[in-house]
């Protein structure tokens, strides 16, 4: 997601979302941070709950049993829904747009651009944010899955019309979908 290009997040919660002021292009002083340092405790405070249950449920079960026990799933919502207001108060604050949420992993000395034996494979991903528009219509949410199962088909055409191989790709709502070298790769990490 661009800085230019953000989504809609919880205007009716901070209705001073596009305040000139936090949006503007002059410097912003006198930001009372306390809701923002309240916010990340409580992140922090979810993530150490998070760590401490999946290692007590991992010791319970197996890791795809885990991954699914309803103790793990709820702490994962809890931490989207805390990283989620965490940027609407950083956006309604500061004008910020934070991307704190994506991962990299440091691939230490590996060149991009060293060539990569035939067969070598990663995994890519696509998103988007979608509301309605703010006015009465008959779009629904429900179909912009079929639009965007419409343009991974178009994508994986595009690209085994270019020579490569798509041995799978997948549409989902709400999370990324899985695929296996997904799994293969959280397994080795």
């Amino acid at each position: 997601m661009s800085h230019e290009d953000h989504g809609h997040h919880g205007q009716d919660e901070h209705p001073d979302e596009h305040d000139p002021a936090s949006h503007g292009r002059e410097p912003l002083t006198g930001v009372d941070a306390g809701d923002l340092r309240a916010t990340v405790d409580e992140l922090s405070a979810a993530l150490h709950a998070y760590v401490e249950t999946a290692v007590g449920v991992r010791a319970e079960f197996g890791a795809r049993e885990a991954d699914e026990d309803p103790r793990v799933l709820a702490l994962e919502a809890r931490v989207g829904g805390l990283n989620a207001r965490l940027y609407d108060l950083l956006h309604a604050r500061l004008g910020l747009h934070a991307d704190l949420t994506g991962m990299t992993w440091d691939d230490g000395d590996a060149d991009a651009d060293s060539p990569v034996e035939p067969g070598a494979h990663d995994t890519f991903h696509l998103g988007f944010v979608v509301e309605l528009p703010p006015t009465l219509s008959d779009l629904t949410l429900d179909a912009v899955i079929d639009l965007v199962d419409d343009g991974g088909a178009q994508i994986a055409h595009a690209l085994t019309e270019r020579g490569y191989v798509v041995g799978e790709w997948g549409a989902g709502r709400g999370a990324p979908v899985l695929l296996e070298d997904d799994e293969d790769d959280e397994d080795e990490r």
